[in-house]
């Protein structure tokens, strides 16, 4: 008896709206196909607790929204991501119909796990920083600190105290990430 015919690869971004919904997280990082398991618990409390951060000082703004994944936000030709956490510009009196019209995040935020730790750092960061997004925000729950990213840095700022963030149009915060990570503990 034979073998099935392998699948083809998935190399565009039709390919990849087209597969089945399998309630995985399905990305192509420049023309790269990649698959990520449901977050752990943690993962989810820490992206929790920054999405209320986030809403808390965006809620007058009207210039900016403020989503999770499962979104699909193209930023090439051949990459399709889908960040934990992230904001995009608003344009008053115009409804978001489409995730193919939110452009390129202001702020991008990955929350570091052991299946996509590497890409994050690596693959995601790139993309990020090459797109123009302004802050790139990769979570290290375990080790208790951000790295943040900006499109022109060579190394990441690490903050472990607390983190002032301003976006392009003004939308600005605070974030006490020693805070963060005690409640995200539960300590």
């Amino acid at each position: 008896m034979g073998m099935p015919a392998p699948e083809p690869p998935v190399t565009t971004i039709e390919q990849l709206l087209a597969l089945p919904d399998d309630r995985l997280r399905h990305e192509l990082l420049d023309g790269v196909h990649v698959v990520s398991p449901a977050p752990r618990p943690r993962h989810q409390i820490a992206l929790g607790k920054l999405w209320s951060h986030l809403l808390e000082v965006t809620r007058t703004r009207l210039d900016v929204y403020v989503f999770s994944s499962p979104a699909d936000i193209v930023l090439g030709p051949k990459t399709l991501v889908q960040p934990d956490l992230f904001v995009v510009r608003r344009t008053p009196g115009k409804r978001l119909e489409r995730w193919a019209d939110v452009g390129v995040p202001l702020l991008a935020m990955e929350i570091l796990s052991s299946t996509t730790a590497l890409r994050d750092r690596g693959a995601k960061r790139r993309i990020y920083q090459r797109a123009g997004v302004a802050e790139y925000w990769i979570v290290d729950v375990d080790a208790r600190l951000i790295e943040r990213w900006r499109p022109e840095d060579t190394r990441p700022e690490i903050v472990d105290e607390a983190l002032e963030w301003t976006l392009p149009g003004g939308a600005s915060g605070r974030l006490d990430v020693r805070r963060l990570f005690l409640e995200v503990w539960e300590e």
